[in-house]
């Protein structure tokens, strides 16, 4: 059982760290595409990211362990661990690419940033395949339906920051890599974690919390055609129906 967690780990771990490759596929994307398309793939992450947390994390927790005083405080850890990771590193998020309104000037710090921001995504995806194999695949959809928007725009960042298309795939590529140490770490450690498991999904759940609500869903707002914030609310709806749906696998 042990060795089979290791290989779903590592397994999902390497279709996140791909992810970021589809940046180089927007550069053969008119303009206009990429930012039409990618608005409704935020919409699509953030329901998948809360759909995650309210669907599968918090009901796992509260199965195997009730919801107390200590799982709320865990939950505000992770969301300021998200909150002091963006402060300390200097570095938001960025989920919609390149523009001329859309111009970022820390393409070293936006690798630094994303080195620590993957190492997070393959602990989490860890943790949870060390709570159930469902529960693992579920949260490694939603860490996926996140990178692509991210992975695209980061790529945009580096190639501002004079990176050639090569150099910046490649070292997105490399520091998208490092979700493998976070997944690695996460298994080696988690005989010795096993009492207290809930409490790191709890800091997933809270990191998950974050990233939607500080991340994505504000990037929402900044979309004022009714027409297409109608759109982004089914997607944001499909997004949790999907999490919704993966209960089947259970």
């Amino acid at each position: 059982m042990f060795f089979n967690l290791w290989i779903y780990s590592l397994s999902s771990v390497f279709l996140v760290s791909a992810v970021s490759l589809v940046g180089a596929a927007a550069i053969f994307l008119p303009r206009k595409f990429p930012k039409n398309f990618l608005i409704f793939l935020v919409s699509f992450s953030a329901g998948a990211l809360l759909g995650d947390v309210f669907i599968h994390l918090l009901p796992e927790i509260a199965a195997e362990s009730g919801f107390n005083l200590n799982i709320s405080l865990f939950i505000l850890a992770g969301i300021l661990i998200g909150f002091a990771t963006e402060k300390l590193i200097c570095w938001r998020h960025c989920h919609m690419p390149l523009t001329k309104t859309h111009v970022h000037n820390f393409a070293h710090m936006n690798l630094i940033g994303d080195f620590f921001h993957n190492f997070l995504d393959g602990a989490i995806i860890s943790v949870s395949y060390l709570s159930s194999i469902s529960l693992g695949i579920a949260t490694t959809i939603a860490v996926i339906f996140h990178e692509i928007p991210q992975e695209i725009g980061d790529f945009g960042v580096l190639l501002h920051g004079g990176y050639s298309r090569q150099r910046a795939l490649t070292l997105n590529f490399l520091t998208a890599c490092s979700a493998f140490a976070g997944a690695i770490a996460a298994l080696l450690i988690g005989s010795a974690i096993a009492d207290s498991l809930n409490l790191f999904l709890a800091i997933a759940a809270g990191n998950f919390i974050y990233i939607a609500s500080a991340d994505l869903i504000p990037e929402l707002h900044k979309e004022t055609d009714f027409k297409n914030a109608i759109w982004q609310f089914v997607f944001l709806l499909l997004g949790i129906f999907v999490m919704w749906g993966l209960l089947a696998l259970s």
